[in-house]
């Protein structure tokens, strides 16, 4: 599943977020990419110790954890402290597919079942520079207003067309979630969106009760933690 979370931040903290991030180290992006990676890789990124890019991932971090649409969609176990990327013309990153596990420098290892992208670049503020992702729908290309998330399969094949004019500032990270299949993951996902419609359209239902106990009761087969 493919899905836009919109607002995760708001247009101040994006501007507060940049100013940050504009006084970062800036280094090439392939130190954290992996071999076959590191082949198609062309951007810059801000290292995991400077002490900026930390300050902003811990406001990324906070928003998560408030954003209902995105608990609900990732079901998150672990998140993989938030990085940051630049693309300025002729930058992109060819096709490929996120490591299977990823380790912090704190040491923390996750799997990473979903791959995240929060943007912090207006659109029209450059051109080029789309998430283009495949699943079994075909390739799905993405350039969100700044503040917008995307969240997808970390095992999609993926790429970043060439940044053409201006510059293409973002987040990126991985979420290990509770729920380790994507097919599980997106039922669960619809179901408690189904639920919340209808406790809103028909609040005290005695069928939201019965439809809450069956997700949770799924909740608690499929978990791992």
């Amino acid at each position: 599943m493919m899905l836009r979370i919109p607002g995760v931040l708001d247009a101040r903290q994006v501007e507060a977020c940049r100013r940050l991030l504009l006084s970062a180290e800036w280094v090439d992006g392939r130190v954290t990419a992996g071999h076959q990676s590191a082949r198609v890789k062309n951007n810059l990124q801000v290292p995991e110790a400077d002490a900026n890019g930390r300050k902003v991932g811990e406001t990324i971090l906070d928003a998560l954890n408030a954003n209902n649409l995105f608990i609900s969609a990732a079901l998150p176990l672990r998140v993989f402290p938030p990085l940051f990327n630049r693309y300025g013309p002729g930058h992109a990153f060819g096709n490929h597919v996120d490591n299977a596990i990823r380790q912090s420098r704190g040491g923390l290892h996750i799997r990473t079942d979903l791959s995240a992208t929060l943007f912090l670049t207006s659109p029209e503020d450059y051109d080029g520079g789309e998430l283009v992702a495949e699943d079994t729908f075909g390739s799905h290309a993405v350039k969100l207003p700044a503040g917008d998330m995307v969240l997808y399969p970390a095992s999609s094949l993926h790429h970043v067309r060439p940044v053409t004019r201006g510059e293409r500032m973002s987040s990126f990270f991985w979420i290990q979630s509770l729920i380790a299949d994507d097919g599980e993951r997106t039922q669960l996902y619809q179901l408690d969106q189904a639920i919340q419609r209808l406790a809103q359209d028909h609040p005290g239902h005695s069928s939201v009760d019965r439809l809450t106990a069956v997700y949770h009761n799924l909740v608690r087969r499929w978990a791992e933690v």
